[in-house]
């Protein structure tokens, strides 16, 4: 399979070394169409696949299409690759807001796959969950599942609203992650603790805590109580985040990256 990566930035950069490292793909069969000739100039020295400047020297080739670029960069760079397009070409899209529809009509294309990674994927550590249209067959979804799992783990979900809901959990996920950690880090050095101290402290008991949790068949209630003694340390902060109503202040926004993620789809 020929593999086409338009965007050759973080993500597009990731999916291509994590595709050849997987050894799923080769460099023969991997293109990147960067519109940038000092990124495009970069990426040559990577050795991961054959850079090109102009859609009409490489999109032919492809069997499959990422776009790994901005939503609103989408309007141009449809009305530009249109003419070249086949029907026969899978196009895979990560990018945020952008309905499978709206890919379809802009394109003259049927075969559209939408998946929403995350930054860890940067380390084959990512979440990613995608949907498709009818026309994919099983054995081209399998295939892209297939590459994207070399990024991570992926969740193939029927409903593309679903997507939104990713974009609003695991997509942005991360984030929440290191603000909370950021807070915990902020509050060590308030302790004593000093910088490196403090993002070791935060770091390894964030990893442990996931790893304890992914390592058995307790839930996070279940570990909760598990730490929290009655009257003890762990019980006191409990009851202040639930006095600042942090549990109830995490879910509205979850929610309001969700209500995002649909505006961005309508625009």
């Amino acid at each position: 399979m020929n593999i086409l990566i338009i965007g050759g930035g973080n993500m597009g950069a990731t999916y291509a070394q994590s595709f050849l490292r997987s050894h799923i793909a080769n460099r023969e069969n991997m293109m990147i169409l960067e519109k940038s000739p000092a990124k495009a100039a970069q990426l040559s020295t990577k050795d991961i696949g054959t850079v090109y400047g102009r859609p009409e020297d490489c999109l032919s080739k492809a069997d499959l299409i990422i776009f790994a670029v901005k939503p609103q960069d989408t309007p141009v760079l449809f009305e530009l690759l249109k003419p070249m397009v086949s029907e026969q070409q899978v196009f895979l899209s990560i990018m945020a807001g952008v309905k499978i529809q709206t890919i379809m009509e802009a394109l003259g294309v049927k075969k559209v796959i939408r998946a929403m990674p995350n930054l860890p994927a940067q380390i084959g550590m990512g979440m990613t969950a995608f949907t498709s249209s009818d026309d994919v067959t099983r054995i081209e979804l399998v295939t892209v599942q297939n590459l994207l799992n070399t990024t991570g783990k992926t969740v193939y979900v029927e409903n593309e609203e679903a997507i939104d809901a990713a974009t609003a959990i695991s997509g942005s996920g991360p984030a929440y992650v290191f603000f909370f950690m950021n807070a915990l880090m902020e509050a060590a050095k308030e302790m004593g603790f000093s910088t490196s101290e403090s993002e070791l402290l935060v770091s390894q008991t964030f990893k442990g805590a996931v790893d304890l949790h992914n390592k058995s068949n307790f839930s996070c209630s279940e570990w909760i109580a598990k730490v929290a003694s009655r009257g003890g340390t762990t019980e006191a902060a409990l009851h202040s985040f639930q006095g600042t109503a942090l549990h109830d202040g995490v879910k509205a926004g979850a929610k309001a990256a969700l209500e995002r993620a649909v505006e961005l789809g309508k625009g």
